[in-house]
């Protein structure tokens, strides 16, 4: 198998042969056609997670077929196609997990992160957290679904079901969301780094009824916000956009520190609340919805090689929509 594999916190990934590997007791070997590109694998590059670990293969939006299967796999078969979410292992016995909320499993492992992941031609998983896809749609067009997807729509649940939407951040994780929010019925007022008139008239062909500058007011007040960009300073801001009762959601795994605001900005029973990773029920639920809701992926293809140069175009913002992978 081939690889691009981080080395060493802050360098550039390196193409690396590496011996076949096979599946243990309870996993699966996936042949990748395709693994998206997320800012939370520049969080890994530039170590700013927590206890990082090398040499370590990310990428964690894995979409491939099952070319090996371990002892004791149920319900998964050579031949499949399957995707591959950010949270790979869970012990299954923490608190949390038996409380059904896996998500916030005291023991996890992390494709890409502290696990080998995608940026590769086949990955080791875990079979509990390989979920099926079926044959509609291109392994391309399904990768971002597997962590922008799936985070959108844990965020956009945990939002609540108001009627306007502010989306701070209009990547891979929010041109997703607004066309599921559409979907759903809500208006979608779209944020974007100020004077991005680009990613403004993006958001707007999908659906968006205003897209403007973080740093502008919307036009009205919002039932709720979400907040994808890894900007601490915007969650003032989104604060004030909501209404008395809404609630600001902070998607991503990483963010910058948040300044001190005065207490009226949270006041009136305004919430501020994290999402943290996923359930596989989240990742069943989503994924049965997909063919439904009917959501087109922008994506930007680079070959496997060129892993380095899609994280610098991620880093400057040079696409819309996401970045994927081939081998």
């Amino acid at each position: 198998m081939q690889a691009m594999v981080l080395n060493k916190i802050g360098s550039l990934l390196q193409w690396t042969e590496l011996p076949d590997r096979m599946p243990s007791a309870g996993q699966v070997r996936v042949k990748i056609a395709a693994c998206g590109v997320c800012r939370t694998d520049l969080h890994v590059v530039d170590g700013e997670l927590p206890h990082p670990q090398t040499p370590i293969i990310p990428g964690h939006e894995v979409v491939g077929r099952i070319d090996a299967v371990g002892e004791g796999v149920a319900g998964l078969q050579v031949g499949q196609r399957v995707g591959v979410p950010w949270l790979g292992y869970t012990c299954g016995t923490c608190p949390y997990c038996v409380m059904h909320r896996e998500n916030l499993c005291d023991h996890p492992l992390f494709t890409g992160y502290t696990r080998d992941g995608g940026f590769a031609t086949a990955t080791i998983v875990d079979a509990r957290y390989a979920f099926p896809l079926g044959d509609a749609g291109s392994d391309v067009s399904l990768a971002p679904l597997l962590c922008a997807g799936l985070i959108g729509w844990r965020s956009l649940t945990i939002a609540g079901a108001g009627a306007t939407l502010g989306i701070y951040g209009f990547g891979a994780a929010g041109h997703i969301v607004a066309q599921i929010a559409r979907w759903q019925g809500r208006s979608v007022f779209a944020f974007t780094r100020p004077g991005d008139l680009a990613g403004q008239a993006f958001a707007k062909s999908l659906g968006a009824v205003w897209a403007g500058g973080s740093d502008e007011a919307p036009p009205e007040q919002l039932d709720a916000a979400i907040i994808y960009a890894t900007v601490g300073d915007l969650v003032p801001l989104a604060l004030k956009a909501v209404r008395k009762g809404g609630r600001v959601v902070c998607a991503g795994i990483h963010m910058s520190d948040i300044p001190g605001f005065p207490y009226r900005f949270l006041w009136e029973e305004r919430q501020l609340l994290s999402v943290a990773n996923l359930t596989r029920q989240d990742g069943l639920d989503f994924l049965a919805k997909v063919p439904e809701i009917g959501i087109v992926t922008k994506t930007t293809t680079y070959p496997l090689q060129r892993a380095n140069e899609a994280l610098a175009d991620l880093r400057a913002g040079r696409f819309e929509g996401a970045a994927v992978l081939t081998p």
